[in-house]
């Protein structure tokens, strides 16, 4: 069987094998976009020129996309202090690659996760600081929240002193301030441009690429460093919370316990992890011969104006609907959706429902889900998970969602890939799905380069 959204364990086939009756066979390129896309200036046009990343199973690109398809999941077991044992997605990324140990001292994991993904998605663009002017150059990361891990930290320093503040750090203002992990991005790359953080709770990952995306083309920069990180397995009070609301996930085996879309899902993995992306205008890339991995042709962000947690199905199907017209397209175009869903019980079922709405019962294309490999990366998450569907313009194929040993009636969308690679042929546009607490939601839509 193919990706029916109904099947356990359907093995890989190829789409003529699996495909008929059930997904339609993908077209090539999409005429009204590609018509669309022509009435945009070179110097509107925003393209990805490179990645960089890490992530619980892998610290590139190759790495990733190589655990994605393998069903390689990235969750241990983990202890952090007062909560105790659970699971979470850990980064094994080499922060010495690209630090020194005194500056990692008085920095902070988030900026060492941001200055590690910056620097290799530097170098993956095939760009040298010292021929750019680097006043030139944005730093725009979106993040959850900031500053917990340092100040319970601290804290707990403290206490070991009879509450002294003659222990406490005077590196701590600069570590928890909201603008640090993009601050420590120029410090570290003497990059002297604009930068800031986006706090977009879970959405974060993709309110940094449309910031980046949109200062490129209000022409305030001419690269963008642009993405999401989170270094949340540090602080236990995000553990302590989901735990309260019974929202932590629980499994006998780690690698098992993210499982979206599956009937005995029971909660969120936290995990840590960063994406940045090098964004230029097309016209610059073309200019000095750059790679193009793929173009971002449309975004949209709104709020739920509902509650602190619950989201709002029809919230989310506006967001989408909103981000395809903005990049002159129809549902029937989209390829892949990646979807945000986290585990939970609710949570999952909603944003199906929201996916239903727009694409009915038989969507005309590939639904899948990366959480499910490396637990919940907070505001790294939306970067992280559209980073590992791109490669699917090159070699054709889909990752699945894995975990899923007895799907959810609920969550039974078709086109839904479940548990085994898919090889769909040709892949042309990936919408990428990412909301938050507040009601922040997020939609980013990206196509195979049209020149």
């Amino acid at each position: 069987m193919g990706p029916l959204g109904v099947a356990p364990n359907p093995r890989r086939v190829s789409p003529s094998a699996g495909a008929r009756g059930i997904l339609r066979p993908l077209r090539g390129p999409v005429p009204a976009l590609e018509a669309s896309l022509r009435m945009l200036e070179p110097e509107q046009r925003v393209v990805i020129t490179g990645i960089g990343l890490t992530a619980p199973n892998g610290d590139s690109l190759a790495d990733f996309r190589k655990a994605l398809l393998e069903g390689r999941s990235g969750v241990e077991d983990y202890e952090i202090r007062y909560v105790g044992k659970t699971h979470a997605g850990v980064c094994h990324y080499d922060p010495l690659r690209y630090q020194k140990r005194k500056f990692l001292r008085v920095g902070t994991r988030a900026g060492s996760i941001s200055i590690y993904c910056a620097n290799e998605a530097v170098k993956d663009a095939g760009l040298e600081l010292d021929r750019l002017d680097r006043s030139r150059i944005g730093v725009y990361l979106g993040v959850t929240e900031h500053g917990n891990v340092e100040t319970e930290n601290e804290v707990y320093e403290l206490s070991k002193h009879d509450n002294n503040v003659k222990f406490w750090s005077h590196h701590h203002n600069p570590r928890t301030v909201a603008n640090n992990p993009a601050g420590e991005v120029t410090i570290a790359m003497g990059i002297t441009g604009p930068h800031y953080t986006i706090g977009a709770a879970c959405a974060a990952g993709n309110a940094g690429l449309i910031q980046g995306l949109q200062m490129l083309r209000l022409g305030e920069v001419d690269v963008a460093l642009a993405g999401g990180i989170s270094e949340a397995i540090h602080t236990f009070g995000i553990f302590a919370s989901f735990k309260a609301q019974g929202a932590l996930a629980e499994h006998a085996d780690p690698t098992k316990a993210s499982r979206p879309f599956d009937k005995s899902r029971n909660g969120i993995v936290v995990s840590e992890g960063g994406a940045i992306y090098v964004l230029e205008t097309l016209a610059r890339a073309k200019a000095r011969g750059a790679k193009i991995v793929g173009e971002l042709v449309g975004y949209h962000i709104n709020s739920d104006a509902a509650d602190f947690v619950l989201p709002n199905p029809e919230r989310q199907q506006e967001c989408m609907r909103k981000a395809l017209a903005r990049a002159r397209l129809n549902p029937e175009d989209v390829n892949i959706i990646n979807t945000h869903a986290t585990a939970t019980p609710r949570g999952d079922v909603q944003e199906c429902e929201a996916i239903r709405a727009i694409w009915g019962d038989r969507p005309n294309c590939y639904v899948n889900n990366t959480k499910s490999y490396i637990g919940h990366a907070m505001g790294a998450a939306g970067a992280l998970e559209l980073a590992g569907n791109l490669p699917s313009f090159e070699d054709g194929v889909v990752h699945p969602t894995i975990n899923v040993d007895q799907l959810d009636p609920e969550c039974a969308l078709p086109g839904l890939v479940l548990n085994q690679p898919y090889e769909a042929g040709k892949i042309d546009v990936v919408l990428n799905n990412s909301f938050g607490m507040l009601g922040i939601n997020s939609a980013v839509v990206v196509r195979r380069f049209v020149g």
